[in-house]
């Protein structure tokens, strides 16, 4: 059930993963207080192009390109965010184009200092699922090293497993793609390199905020046939239903700030799994942020033996008017939310739902 749809915050045909907890945002008011990479807190541009010699040198680096960009969205798209908090953003912004390719690919994080203060020590770019985009100091030319960079990083977490080792190592970056020291260069040459990246897919349409309102029901979903039930073993899902009824309307009505929506948003998810018929709904506190929303199991409904607020899904758009789920951690109620085996990252065939609009009759308690 892991779909090539489920993207990063970042141009589409790129690699996907599973976005799960993110690093805390930076504000455009403070984004740029990283002196060592600006100094007078103006976008800074970093970036290197390999030569033929260099690449013939170095047969295990795939890199032929690499950019670093420090400041404002250098490719601006939708995202889910409240309007409210529309100058919230990622600040550090990395492309590499590979030996070959056509166009590069990029992916999105906040930078910030590792220490307590944030005002010192070394600087860690953090992104989606708490990975670590890069690592980066400035050396005493000017010049960027950024390290700590991850081979899978434009791939879905359990892509080794999907692709098969052969693919993935085919896709993935090489074994000498890190340690990259990059030159300050004009702002204006990172914005060109970025301008080489697709767009998003029209096909996604405008952000979930936009097509689900405060004061609107909305019923999405999926039931499985029998047919898949066999091709994926390993699935416990038999069927799945995720919607905003009138108790969950009431709920934002009552505590919810509509400048701020999604924030607070609350949603429910109702399954019933291959082992048992009855169907289990379990309420979950949504909020925007980046491209998808963040929903955190709430206790608001019953009582818990474990502080669910840990466990998390997140929802984003997909093709065509559908919507995407991502299970990463064992979130959803297909088991129980407090047992052992609820630990850790999601053991079955269910960390990715695609799902279509349906009545809302058929997302009725």
């Amino acid at each position: 059930m892991a779909y090539r749809e489920w993207k990063t915050f970042a141009g589409a045909g790129l690699g996907a993963i599973l976005l799960a907890g993110l690093v805390g945002s930076a504000f455009a008011d403070d984004a740029l207080k990283l002196t060592e990479l600006s100094p007078n807190g103006a976008d800074a541009c970093f970036g290197r192009v390999y030569d033929a010699a260099h690449l013939k040198a170095h047969p295990k680096q795939k890199v032929a390109r690499i950019f670093f960009y420090y400041g404002h969205d250098p490719v601006s798209r939708p995202n889910e965010e409240p309007n409210a908090n529309s100058d919230t953003s990622y600040n550090g912004f990395l492309t590499t184009t590979v030996r070959g390719a056509k166009a590069p690919e990029w992916a999105g994080g906040w930078c910030n200092h590792e220490s307590e203060d944030d005002k010192s020590g070394p600087i860690r770019c953090g992104m989606d699922c708490d990975r670590t985009l890069a690592s980066l100091k400035v050396d005493d030319k000017g010049r960027l090293i950024l390290s700590d960079l991850s081979s899978d990083i434009y791939l879905d977490p359990d892509s080794e497993e999907q692709l098969g080792k052969a693919e993935y190592v085919r896709q993935a970056l090489g074994s000498e793609d890190d340690n990259f020291r990059l030159d300050p260069m004009p702002v204006a040459t990172c914005k060109a390199e970025f301008a080489w990246i697709d767009p998003i897919d029209p096909a996604l349409g405008p952000p979930l905020r936009e097509r689900f309102k405060p004061d609107q029901a909305f019923c999405y979903g999926r039931d499985y046939d029998a047919a898949h039930m066999s091709s994926h073993p390993d699935q416990l899902t038999q069927s799945i239903r995720v919607f905003s009824g009138s108790v969950e309307l009431a709920s934002y009505a009552s505590g919810g700030d509509v400048a701020n929506w999604p924030d607070g948003a609350d949603i429910a998810v109702s399954v019933t799994t291959r082992r048992k018929g009855a169907k289990v709904t379990q309420t979950y506190s949504c909020q925007g942020e980046a491209d998808q929303w963040r929903c955190a199991a709430s206790s608001k409904m019953s009582d818990f033996s474990c502080d669910i607020a840990q466990k998390e899904i997140f929802l984003k758009r997909g093709a065509n008017g559908t919507i995407m789920l991502a299970n990463p951690n064992s979130s959803i109620a297909i088991i129980d939310l407090c047992s052992k085996a609820a630990d850790g990252k999601t053991k079955s065939d269910d960390k990715v739902y695609r799902l279509e609009a349906m009545p809302q009759s058929a997302c009725a308690p």
